[in-house]
């Protein structure tokens, strides 16, 4: 059988910090039946969230949506993406907006970390 390239992947990733440490991407699972009700939730985001997304120093926030499994895409950039991620998880209205969000997870769906292997400048 072929080897396994999955434990090496990371190590072979040429990008530099400016690049790592200031993008972000990740997976998140919504319920194919509540999709609609979601993307509705997101029209309309809390503008005390909007705020502190931006505060905590989150830019370009972006969520892409496959609708045939509920399967979302979210990007951002941040001067430092694990600071403004720990500032956000630490604020109080961050932990109430995802509460309300929880309701609409695939059960046991964690936001899971994508790995930055590629970028055209």
């Amino acid at each position: 059988m072929g080897e396994d390239t999955t434990a090496g992947v990371a190590g072979l990733v040429q990008l530099g910090e400016d690049v790592t440490s200031t993008r972000a991407a990740f997976l998140l699972h919504v319920k194919p039946e509540r999709l609609s009700e979601y993307v509705e939730v997101h029209q309309r985001v809390w503008p005390e969230m909007l705020e502190a997304l931006s505060r905590h120093g989150w830019r370009n926030y972006t969520l892409f949506l496959r609708e045939e499994d509920g399967l979302v895409v979210g990007y951002f950039e941040a001067d430092d993406v694990d600071a403004a991620q720990a500032a956000m998880g630490a604020d109080p209205v961050n932990a109430t907006w995802q509460a309300e969000m929880a309701q609409y997870f695939v059960e046991g769906s964690v936001q899971e970390a994508l790995l930055p292997y590629f970028r055209l400048a």
